[in-house]
């Protein structure tokens, strides 16, 4: 790799290429491969697994995630590498004998994970479009592991406030790389890890075969055999990421590119959007009563159709077209009152004819030939099930949580859920992951993303919204304050500050309820700007990191 010859901070502009994580370490990594004369995809691999050792909360060996590509001057295309649910799942795995939600089963320990997708589908995805060694773009990662990196001062204060989670859920306390027993942790110390650093080094020498195969498979399924977990190495070898068809669709003169099912985010962004082009949003204002009343009320409809017609299409008939029709989103904004807030209870989804967490992790990468690449991935909650493979070093997901585990019952963000999303064996959970990419005239202009559970589609909608029409720059829309709705719990939610004591007096007039809460989401993304050059921008809410050149 080169000696650094690039620009990084939370906003930076870039002449050629550029990369934003949700760590700096991870991005310079990206920029390095870039510098070095590797394309998106090369830098997306080498950043993913940099993040799997610097950014544990999220960043992962043990989870999953989508990818969205866009080759420049090629067909946008899309990737699935979902976690599935284990062979021996079924649909009432966290009901007791009364048909009654066991508390905690599905969020964490062993039974809450589901079989892991991310390596698969980062050598997938490089085995199709990557131009450097696979072995060459772990190496950065291998390196963060067996030589430590300092932590941040939010790392710290998580790591700190997670311990006892961590010790709760694991066999040995003194072999979790995340609790340290003499002190707390500080800002600036070094966290070595030297299992995952040998679970790297499987990876780079076999591959695929490194990790869903011999020894790292066979501590994963001891790990989960250990506890109540149901992961077999049959489920390991088993496991296959997906190219899927993305969701695209128009708003006003731009393009956009986002994930389809088994996400609901590309679908969720698209009736937004469309939505949106019935109001005069710029004329609106940004955070005007007008314009969260008028978000809100199509949030309503929007997270009521999720509940009940999304799913894993390999399972489920997913009725993208119908969801999508101008004539039916026409339909649903006639019934928006511009001056009276809907009561959820009265908003029903679509009748047809006959909290994932705050800690998933988003990156945005852009080369210099203009390939783009978004990746939404995650382990679900917080440093997921809280379990660490023995000997292997990593974290597994407790996704399983994303299935709706009883028709009705919210899972841990409130989201509601049916038969579409009911578990399964080998079935993908439902997702809010939204990775997307925009174009104008045929050229690219944004890609974006975030972490943050059941707000992220709210979050890259909003970020959209204030760059097309409240004219924001990248760094300005990032930064901006979000709010929040998704049809139940019947709540606006606000980040604290994000609106004015007047705006929320006008809301509460016309019937909203309005809870404040803390921040929301964590975006990163790039945008092209009129002279060519990239505006890379890392969301102050978190470390996150842009660098480019």
């Amino acid at each position: 790799m080169p000696t650094k010859d690039y620009s990084e901070g939370k906003s930076v502009v870039g002449n050629q290429a550029m990369v934003v994580s949700a760590h700096h370490e991870a991005s310079r990594v990206g920029a390095e491969v870039l510098k070095a004369g590797g394309n998106a995809i090369d830098a997306m691999v080498a950043v993913h697994f940099a993040l799997a050792v610097v950014y544990p909360a999220a960043g992962n060996l043990g989870g999953g995630g989508f990818m969205m590509y866009r080759p420049e001057g090629g067909e946008v295309v899309s990737l699935d590498f979902r976690e599935k649910a284990p062979l021996a799942a079924y649909e009432e795995m966290y009901q007791d004998e009364n048909g009654e939600i066991i508390d905690g089963l599905s969020t964490a320990g062993p039974m809450a994970s589901g079989v892991p997708g991310s390596v698969d589908g980062m050598i997938r995805a490089h085995k199709r479009f990557g131009t450097m060694p696979l072995k060459d773009l772990i190496e950065p990662a291998y390196q963060l592991a067996k030589r430590g990196f300092a932590i941040t001062a939010q790392q710290a204060d998580n790591y700190n406030g997670t311990k006892q989670r961590f010790i709760d859920n694991n066999r040995d306390s003194t072999a979790i790389p995340l609790v340290r027993l003499d002190r707390l942790w500080q800002e600036g110390d070094v966290l070595k890890q030297k299992d995952l650093a040998a679970t790297l080094k499987r990876i780079q020498k076999l591959g695929w075969e490194g990790f869903y195969k011999g020894k790292t498979a066979e501590l994963l399924v001891a790990e989960m055999q250990s506890g109540n977990g149901i992961i077999s190495m049959e489920d390991m070898e088993r496991y296959e990421s997906k190219w899927r068809t993305p969701v695209s669709g128009k708003y006003h003169d731009v393009t956009v590119y986002s994930m389809g099912p088994p996400s609901s985010g590309g679908i969720a962004l698209i009736q937004l959007l469309r939505m949106s082009e019935y109001f005069p949003l710029e004329s609106y204002g940004f955070h005007s009563p007008e314009t969260v009343h008028v978000m809100t009320e199509m949030e309503r409809r929007v997270y009521a159709d999720r509940a009940k017609h999304l799913g894993d299409e390999d399972f489920w008939e997913v009725p993208r077209k119908e969801l999508m029709d101008e004539d039916y989103l026409a339909g649903r904004v006639s019934e928006i009152d511009l001056g009276e807030a809907t009561d959820s209870n009265e908003v029903e989804a679509m009748e047809l004819a006959g909290q994932e967490s705050e800690e998933t992790t988003h990156y945005s990468i852009v080369d210099k030939d203009g390939n783009a690449v978004s990746v939404t991935t995650t382990i679900n909650s917080g440093y997921g099930s809280k379990v660490f493979v023995t000997g292997a070093g990593f974290l597994m997901n407790n996704e399983m949580d994303d299935f709706s585990s009883k028709p009705g019952v919210p899972n841990l963000y409130g989201l509601l859920g049916g038969k579409a999303n009911a578990i399964e064996a080998e079935k993908r959970m439902l997702s809010a992951m939204t990775p997307t990419i925009l174009e104008r005239d045929g050229k690219l202009l944004m890609v974006v993303g975030t972490p943050g559970g059941s707000t992220i589609i709210t979050s890259v909608y909003q970020t959209i919204l204030n760059v097309l029409d409240h004219k924001m720059t990248m760094t300005e829309a990032v930064s901006a304050g979000r709010v929040h709705s998704q049809w139940k719990p019947d709540f606006i939610f606000p980040e604290e500050g994000a609106l004015d004591s007047a705006v929320i007096m006008a809301l509460e007039k016309m019937g909203h309820a309005i809870k404040v809460r803390g921040t929301i989401g964590r975006v990163d993304a790039i945008l092209v700007q009129p002279d060519g050059k990239l505006e890379g921008a890392g969301d102050p809410r978190g470390d996150d990191w842009a660098a480019g050149y």
